[in-house]
């Protein structure tokens, strides 16, 4: 018998996780911290001071040569030749059908160098599709450099303030989805102005053995300001509140890019990639189904799975919910037919074989404020 244990990979932050009493699970064939101090908490922490996460199960693949730009035009739908060097964007791996293969952001590391960040439980498939996928293009080799990294995430209000006590790059100058070179806590990485909370924050690239050492920085750093280390459980509510899309739930291999309400990571104007034609169909012609935001009125939670009914009748389902720390209210998303998508149209969910009232409601459900 194997024991599950000790087949789960292990970040380079297992044992810091270990010392802060994490409450460990697997995840994507990883063992992972879910929570420290509790999940509420370490979202409430997030949405009004910041908190620390440990995202080193992510997956990092480069393609670099004078064909990387082709090959990565396609084999992602959004338009990489838009990007500068030190810019990054939201993208997807997309198959013949328009479906996912991965969701991803891509970095321009140099006008002939990309970095590719994918999900965890996707790293080995990805990387397998990826490296068929450009053998057409002449010098466009593709490694799988996931080993090469550990990635950290400091995300909330106070994190420019907080991690900017720890690097001499000017963290105010790096915009949104862009990225600088520099040290961190004295180590040699790369800081990117992105996160999966909805809030302001910074994810920081350092090599492994030095992981360690640059989360007790920044959690010290951080101590006066209330930042807390956090888990996968406070990072998957956040990410629902923002209305981000988690691969594996609310889009796989079976949903197009369109029906999951992100056509605007597709390069419409690309003159090819892979799908094109599907999407292209779809967004000219419509979806037949698409995913919408969806808030309980009855007092109940729906959960990734559950049925959702339209005068006693199924019409859909529940790709992701929760019951929210910071809004206080039910939220999930869910696929229902294009047709019933609007917004404030009364729906129920089959919770556990009650019949739970809920509405559509626009998304995002959270949007942080603006200073």
């Amino acid at each position: 018998m194997v024991d599950t244990q000790t087949a789960l990979k292990q970040t380079p932050l297992h044992a810091t996780h270990l010392g802060h009493r994490a409450r460990m699970v697997a995840f994507g064939g990883w063992d992972m911290p879910v929570e420290y101090s509790g999940i509420s908490d370490e979202h409430l922490a997030v949405r009004t001071r910041a908190g620390l996460f440990d995202v080193s199960h992510m997956g990092e693949i480069e393609i670099a040569g004078s064909d990387a730009l082709a090959a990565v035009q396609q084999i992602s739908a959004n338009d990489a030749s838009r990007l500068a060097i030190g810019q990054i964007q939201y993208s997807a791996l997309t198959t013949e059908q328009g479906t996912f293969v991965d969701d991803l952001l891509v970095y321009r590391m140099a006008d002939d160098h990309f970095l590719l960040v994918v999900n965890a439980s996707n790293i080995d498939k990805d990387f397998a599709w990826i490296r068929t996928q450009v053998q057409p293009f002449a010098d466009a080799p593709a490694v799988n450099t996931s080993s090469r990294y550990a990635l950290l995430a400091l995300q909330g209000p106070a994190a420019v303030d907080v991690l900017q006590t720890l690097t001499a790059t000017p963290l105010a100058d790096i915009r949104y989805y862009w990225f600088e070179p520099g040290e961190i806590a004295g180590v040699r990485g790369t800081i990117s102005r992105t996160g999966y909370s909805g809030e302001d924050g910074f994810e920081v690239f350092v090599p492994p053995a030095h992981a360690p050492a640059v989360w007790q920085a920044i959690l010290h750093a951080g101590a006066s300001a209330g930042v807390v280390p956090a888990g996968l459980g406070a990072r998957d509510t956040l990410r629902l509140e923002a209305s981000m899309r988690l691969f594996g739930n609310d889009m796989d291999e079976t949903t197009t890019v369109l029906e999951a309400g992100l056509g605007w990571v597709v390069g419409w104007k690309k003159p090819t990639f892979n799908g094109a034609g599907v999407l292209r169909a779809q967004k000219a012609n419509g979806v037949t189904r698409t995913l919408v935001g969806i808030e309980m009125v009855d007092r109940a939670i729906a959960r990734h799975g559950y049925p959702v009914l339209l005068d006693g009748q199924p019409v859909g389902v529940v790709t992701s919910g929760t019951q929210t720390p910071f809004l206080k209210k039910a939220i999930a998303m869910a696929y229902v037919p294009a047709d019933l998508a609007q917004h404030d149209r009364e729906l129920h969910v089959d919770v556990r074989g009650r019949l739970a009232a809920a509405r559509i409601v626009p998304m995002p459900f959270y949007k942080r404020p603006r200073s």
